[in-house]
């Protein structure tokens, strides 16, 4: 900027105006460069619209990004609640859903560091700032002026209604809105953001718990304690003990892809009751990573919210929107299954005590035994050998597998990047190119992050990075699959259970689900607790199709295909152990609900429990999936919070689907069912009622007697 000398000599207060001025800008423009340098803030670029950079992420950007993400957000939503036209949906909900693109980006770096590269430095900036990203929600969604907007928009369309998928994310944002305390008084909306921010911080610290717990507990082992155990766990194993400073040991890791090998193979009965007791102590020690007070404070104060809200109990607040409605509801179906579960199960520790009695054990069947000697009944039984059936499952057969399914069932093709051209967080990350493979239109990416490692999470995840939507120009897909597998060592095969490679499917299902999506809207894209498990479990049966097992199911040394007579075996033995995986599950959902029912003023989460589950006639010879101190689904975040039922509720809908593919002329690749599946079940995401796109799918609603069928259980009459 240029002045001239008389406008300086004749006002001089100006000047000193502009200069400050200038100072000013400088100074806007030093928080711009500073905004500009923190790679977490920045646009995605690259190929493939922008990807996020993960190879240049630093945890010292992450709390000013964080912060910055926030405030830009913040005044988006000002400038949204301040606007002086009628509320409409253009002026209101469109600028609301296009809100806060910079601040998801920084949360997608928040999301990596928190679940695949965790650190303790890590999470002390997790510690600090979780309240702060409560105390910024709150400040949306108690934003008075906002919710006028939107609640007029809202009961505008009831009187004129909208395009469809505008009615869905008008209904969708105004409940979300309102049972989150945006119509409360002034008193109640500052206690409410209080909870929430206070619940953040107990959600922060009972996963960070559990971690603890699964980092400090490890069993070790000598040589001559290795019986049972295949080649490949014993060596990664000892890689374990000497990265741990054991040299000529055999570290167990208290995780569940360590603890459930161990548990089914190990002849080692005493260290099985070791590894199984801190596997399901977790969070349940009595030191200062004991999760029961974190229980007790987080039942007390979700109760406290949904009072100030009218509601009894947190499930009535909670299942008022999902496909159950309400907490009676989800208990009905979890009731009808139970009595069949607890009684195969009876029949299972049967079988299984009478193969321990007849070698000579002199045991009685404890938690610690089940997997094991279920799995010496299974070959009693079936003459399946889950050891010789791993022998075919290799992960990178298994991976193209996923690939085969995706192009006959949703005519997707997978193509591996170029080595280096999309960045990654850790070596081990691949990642694919998702295209059209009829039309070849780029779809979006797929990474996958296979291997259990320090600072990971346990257990088996899919997330997305970047949503489908058209609204604001068309967004590709960018999500992620995420296992646990045991590394073997260079140049091995990777072997995994049947189990393991039912799961893998399971979460692909999930990135299929994503990639799938045919919204405008982002807020489309939010799923239904209880029906977005359904797109995940329908595609875990694609792994017993006989396309699947003759073309990838391969030895891992000869390349010869899996047997007849063993596929045959598998196949007889579908419905085996099915008391324990069902009792175990059930458990887990059952005690979710029972605890959010309960008064929790004077409550001894241990004792509950174990009142709650004899209550029940829980057999004792096997504990919940999860135990209340490690439940994470539960109580290190909401998303499953009296929602745990959802896996159930799901699956009566997946046993209903699997049949309807039963019944089709060319079975599970069926052209025409296929299409209709991915139009009505998977395309949708949330634009539509699940239960009405669940009937358009299948002409009626889904009925349990598939889902007792499935498992082999009775079917009432």
């Amino acid at each position: 900027m240029r002045l001239n000398s008389n406008s300086v000599a004749s006002k001089p207060m100006i000047v000193l105006c502009i200069l400050v001025t200038l100072i000013s800008c400088n100074n806007n423009s030093k928080q711009l460069d500073n905004m500009s340098e923190n790679i977490l803030l920045q646009e995605w670029t690259g190929p493939f619209q922008g990807v996020p950079a993960f190879d240049k992420m630093n945890l010292k950007d992450l709390k000013p990004a964080l912060e910055k993400g926030m405030e830009l957000k913040l005044k988006e939503i000002d400038a949204i609640a301040l606007t002086k036209e009628a509320p409409t949906f253009e002026n209101t909900i469109v600028p609301l859903e296009k809100s806060g693109e910079v601040l998801d980006r920084v949360l997608v770096y928040y999301r990596i560091f928190s679940s695949n590269v965790s650190s303790p430095e890590y999470r002390e900036v997790q510690a600090e700032m979780v309240p702060k990203l409560s105390e910024f929600d709150s400040k949306i969604q108690q934003n008075e002026a906002l919710f006028k907007r939107i609640k007029t928009v809202y009961d505008n369309s009831l009187i004129t209604p909208l395009e469809n998928d505008q009615q869905r994310v008008v209904q969708l944002i105004y409940e979300g809105f309102a049972m989150n305390g945006a119509e409360l008084d002034e008193i109640k909306k500052k206690r409410y953001a209080a909870i929430n921010k206070e619940l953040s911080s107990l959600y922060t610290n009972f996963a960070n718990n559990v971690l603890a717990d699964e980092e400090n507990y490890v069993v070790y082992l000598t040589k001559d304690e290795l019986g049972g155990l295949s080649d490949s766990f014993i060596k990664s194993m000892a890689k374990i003990a000497s990265d741990k400073g054991e040299e000529g040991k055999y570290a167990v890791p208290n995780t569940r892809s360590y603890m459930d090998p161990f548990l089914t193979y190990s002849t080692e009965r005493t260290k099985r009751e070791q590894v199984w007791k801190n596997y399901y102590s977790r969070g349940d020690n009595g030191d200062e990573f004991d999760n029961n007070k974190n229980v007790v404070k987080i039942l007390q104060l979700r109760k406290e919210r949904v009072e100030l809200l009218g509601f009894d109990n947190f499930g009535d607040w909670r299942l008022q929107n999902r496909m159950a409605k309400t907490p009676e509801n989800a208990m009905n179906l979890l009731n009808a299954v139970w009595p069949s579960a607890i009684a195969r199960v009876a029949e299972e520790v049967a079988d299984m005590q009478a193969v321990a009695n007849a070698e000579g054990a002199n045991i009685t069947i404890e938690p610690w035994d089940y997997r094991f000697y279920a799995e010496k009944v299974r070959k009693q039984k079936y003459d399946l050998d889950s050891d010789e059936v791993k022998q075919y499952l290799q992960l990178n057969k298994l991976t193209e597998a996923l690939f085969f399914v995706a192009a006959e069932v949703f005519n997707y093709d997978f193509k591996p990047v170029a080595e280096g051209s999309v960045p990654v967080f850790n070596e081990d990350v691949k990642v694919w190119e998702v295209t059209n493979k009829t039309t070849g239109e780029h779809i979006g990416l797929w990474y996958l992050d296979p291997f259990a490692r320090k600072g990971k999470r346990s257990g088996a995840w899919a997330t997305t990075y970047r949503d489908y939507s058209t609204f604001n120009g068309k967004k590709n897909v960018l999500a992620s699959n995420n296992s646990n597998f045991v590394k073997p060592a260079p140049g091995e095969a990777l072997l995994v259970s049947w189990d393991d490679a039912t799961t893998f499917l399971h979460e692909f299902g999930h990135a299929l689900h994503f990639f799938a999506s045919n919204v405008k809207y982002p807020t489309l894209n939010n799923g239904v607790r209880d029906y977005t498990e359904f797109q995940s479990q329908i595609l875990e049966r694609w792994l017993s199709t006989d396309k699947v097992i003759n073309q990838f199911l391969v030895h891992y040394k000869t390349g010869e295909a899996i047997p007849a007579e063993l596929v045959k075996k598998i196949k007889n033995a579908a419905t085996f152990n099915q008391g324990f995986v069902t009792t175990e599950y059930l458990a887990s959902a059952i005690m979710d609900m029972k605890f959010h029912m309960a008064d929790p003023t004077k409550l001894d989460v241990d004792a509950f429990e174990k009142e709650t589950l004899a209550a029940l006639n829980m057999p004792k010879e096997l504990v919940m999936r999860h135990r209340t101190p490690h439940f994470g689904h539960v109580f290190s975040s909401e998303g499953y919070a009296t929602a745990y039922y959802g896996y159930m509720w799901a699956d009566v809908l997946t046993a209903d689907a699997a049949e309807a593919f039963t019944e089709a002329p060319e079975g599970f690749y069926d052209k025409e069912l296929a299409e209709k599946m991915v139009r009505y079940l998977f395309a949708p995401r949330n634009a539509m009622d699940p239960a009405e796109a669940y009937r358009l799918f299948r002409g009626r609603d889904a009925e349990i007697d598939a889902l007792m069928r499935d498992r082999g259980f009775p079917v009432s009459k």
